[in-house]
Formats: C-alpha cells, structure tokens, sequence
C-alpha cells in the first residue's frame, strides 16, 4: 500500500496556524560567488521555493556550512565511488557569508509541523519543482507574513535550509552582510571537506 504523494497545499491554508520559529540571521550561512550585493534575491523562478511568476523573489540558505556547501557547490554533482570530485576553480571562486540583523520569522515545514499544514517530505525530495513552488506561494501569501521558512535539506536529508522572501525590492529583508570570507578559509571548511569525502583538483 503507497503513501499519499504530495499535494497543493489546501484551499484553507491560509487560516491554518504556521509554527513560527525566530531565527537570527548571525546564525544562517550562504556561499556565494560575491563578496556584495548580498543577501541577494533572484527572480528567475527555477529554483524549488520560487515563485513561477516572478512576484516575489528568493534566498537560499543552510542553518550550517555544510548545507550551504551542498546546497551550492554540489548541487548538480554526484559522488563517484564515494567520493565527490570539485574543480579548485569551483572553490576559489566562493565566499562563505555571515549576516547580522534582528530575529527572522520563519514558518517552519518540517516534521510534525509540515504534516500538519498538509505536507509531506516530497516538499524537498521531488526533482519536480512545481508543487514546492506553489507550497512556497501559499507561505509567502499567508496572514503570518513570514519573511521565509525551513525546510529539510535534500542534500543532506538531516539538516536544514531556509528560503527567504523579498516581496519589495524597496523594503528588503532585516538583514544584512556581516562578513565575505573566501571559502577555503573560513574555520568550517576543512570539516566540510571531509564530511563529503570531496577531492579538490
């Protein structure tokens, strides 16, 4: 007997009760290939919590380093005989941020908290952004006005990520950069590499 697969989320979602969690920007982490402009929010709507119409735009980021670095420099790459293989280029080019700025409220979807409103863990582990994104629509609409939510990272099935909202680009999100530092020295780095097993080349 299969399981339900994930669907929209429910016409009433709007009147059902988010578990909210505040989390302080000190505590996210983001790799990015520059060093300003962040914490930047695409549009492009190709990403799992986007919106397809391009309304509103998006952040992704981990609740440690070794989300963000596989959530981001492995994200379309598979380990090879237990081992993932990464171009130097693919590191130099990188920096680790850090942010600062008063508590985020986050809506968070994962556990009993995500069964709850509807869901499932299909949420994160579809290759089919469709459903998330509509899922990600129904949070940013929701009376709450979350500035984001948490998710389970597909990578690494026991960690979190978290998505932020921009809904207008003139009244951004309460954070900002605290620090860029190029990836292979920030104090994580080398227990990330090691974790993943990864051959830099």
């Amino acid at each position: 007997m299969g399981t339900t697969p994930l669907k929209p989320p429910p016409a009433n979602f709007h009147r059902i009760a988010l578990d909210i969690e505040p989390v302080l920007p000190s505590s996210l982490y983001r790799i990015s290939g520059h060093n300003t402009g962040e914490p930047f929010f695409g549009r492009t709507g190709g990403c799992r919590f986007d919106d397809a119409a391009k309304r509103f735009g998006t952040c992704y980021l981990g609740m440690d380093l070794q989300v963000a670095f596989a959530e981001s420099v492995l994200h379309n790459l598979e380990p090879i005989g237990g081992r993932f293989l990464v171009p130097e280029s693919e590191i130099s080019r990188r920096f680790a941020l850090h942010f600062e700025g008063p508590e985020l409220k986050l809506a968070n979807l994962t556990g009993s908290s995500l069964l709850l409103s509807g869901g499932n863990g299909e949420l994160t582990g579809t290759s089919d952004y469709r459903l998330p994104q509509q899922w990600a629509k129904a949070v940013e609409a929701h009376p709450e006005r979350v500035d984001g939510l948490i998710y389970i990272s597909r990578r690494v099935s026991g960690s979190l990520a978290v998505v932020l909202f921009e809904r207008d680009r003139a009244k951004p999100v309460p954070m900002t950069m605290a620090s860029a530092v190029p990836l292979h020295e920030h104090i994580d780095f080398a227990r990330t590499i090691s974790a993943f097993n990864i051959d830099i080349s």
